[in-house]
């Protein structure tokens, strides 16, 4: 074919790429062009929509906490509204996450309830390598304090005594020795060092005092001598006071302890503690073991105990001036024989109620606990399914 023949057919060509239809040439319709909605910039190709659509699923509601015995809410509110005074019960199920509370949000005097939670700070500084257990504690005449303190037996026969914090710490929390505490206060820095253990694991309402020779001098109306900590010196001194400034120091103690606590905030502490949740597993099952034995107590919520369940706690006994008491207390975890278990306050900040009276309040909200309890299914073993009994 010559270049001349070639001529048409390149112009034909041309031609259509222009959209220039040739005389006699058969027109075809247009293809249609789909847009996006949207403007699409000249150096991009036209998108298609897709026309699909992905369902995106909705997670479920979380689960209702669950409720409360009604039974058990409507006798701890009876038992706090008959026996008058300031007083603050709590009870929260561990395993369940419920709580029950009479009053249990305002604080009262802990007195040595509060020893806990120098262990717990002892414990602490344990689990960061500060301190060990095995480690070893000279106590001198000048660290004895007053009213109950064992070892001080030994310091003063023998001038002075070496221990270890262990020792220590078994003392105070199961025998609630006021000198083994305040030398494991000193040795965990001091009542700052507890503040801002309670402040750092977000305690809640609960302070710690000044340690207990300047609580009790404080108390009582008194300035703190060293001299006091030796017989019955203490006593003598409180004694010569005249009663109006004895009754202005325990009021104005009662109505803000410096060492106050809400139950509310107790067992949720004592919750946490027993879930792991504030010291190591090891510093755990030691403390919740060494609580399961203490000698304190015994006619207080461990009398209304029934047999077959565990009681680990620690009590606490304020100051008399007759007929009130600046704080009479029990506080620990009730484990059922399921391994289901329950932190229980009972904190008596001031009443004119005898004691056999405020011994029987304690042993009524143990009792109903127990009588509301709801038994889990026992797994292989004897524990229920995921879960040890600590301290068992």
């Amino acid at each position: 074919m010559t270049i001349a023949g070639l001529a048409p057919v390149v112009l034909l060509g041309c031609a259509l790429h222009e959209g220039i239809i040739p005389a006699g040439a058969a027109r075809a319709e247009p293809a249609p062009i789909t847009r996006s909605i949207a403007a699409t910039p000249a150096s991009r190709p036209f998108v298609v929509q897709p026309t699909n659509r992905v369902a995106i699923p909705v997670p479920p509601p979380p689960p209702r906490p669950a409720a409360p015995p009604a039974v058990l809410v409507s006798n701890i509110e009876r038992m706090h509204s008959d026996f008058g005074g300031r007083v603050g019960i709590a009870i929260r199920s561990i395993d369940d996450g419920w709580t029950v509370s009479a009053n249990g949000d305002q604080p009262m005097p802990q007195q040595s309830v509060s020893k806990m939670w120098v262990a717990m700070t002892i414990l602490d500084q344990r689990d960061r390598g500060r301190i060990d257990l095995s480690d070893s504690v000279t106590i001198t005449r000048q660290d004895l304090t007053l009213f109950h303190q064992p070892i001080a037996s030994l310091v003063v026969r023998n001038g002075s005594h070496t221990t270890t914090v262990e020792n220590l710490l078994r003392r105070a929390i199961t025998s609630s020795d006021n000198t083994a505490n305040d030398r494991l206060l000193t040795l965990a820095g001091g009542p700052s060092a507890v503040n801002e253990f309670i402040r750092r694991k977000s305690l809640g309402s609960i302070k710690f005092g000044p340690g207990e020779r300047l609580l009790q001098a404080g108390t009582a109306g008194l300035t703190w001598n060293q001299s006091y900590s030796v017989g019955r010196n203490f006593y003598t001194a409180r004694a010569a006071l005249p009663m109006e400034v004895r009754r202005r120091a325990f009021n104005a103690y009662v109505a803000n302890p410096p060492d106050g606590a809400s139950a509310h905030a107790m067992v949720d502490a004592l919750a946490r503690l027993k879930e792991g949740n504030l010291l190591s597993a090891a510093s755990t099952t030691w403390l919740v073991s060494t609580m399961q034995n203490t000698r304190t107590g015994r006619s207080r919520v461990k009398a209304g105990t029934p047999s077959g369940w565990l009681w680990g706690h620690k009590t606490g006994t304020g100051q008399d001036l007759p007929p009130r008491t600046a704080g009479f207390n029990d506080v620990g975890i009730m484990t059922a024989p399921d391994g289901k278990s329950y932190a229980v306050a009972v904190l008596i900040g001031e009443t004119s109620r005898s004691v056999p009276q405020r011994q029987d309040l304690m042993q009524r909200v143990a009792a109903t606990v127990a009588a509301n309890h709801r038994p889990d299914r026992m797994a292989a073993g004897g524990t229920r399914s995921g879960q040890t009994q600590t301290g068992m």
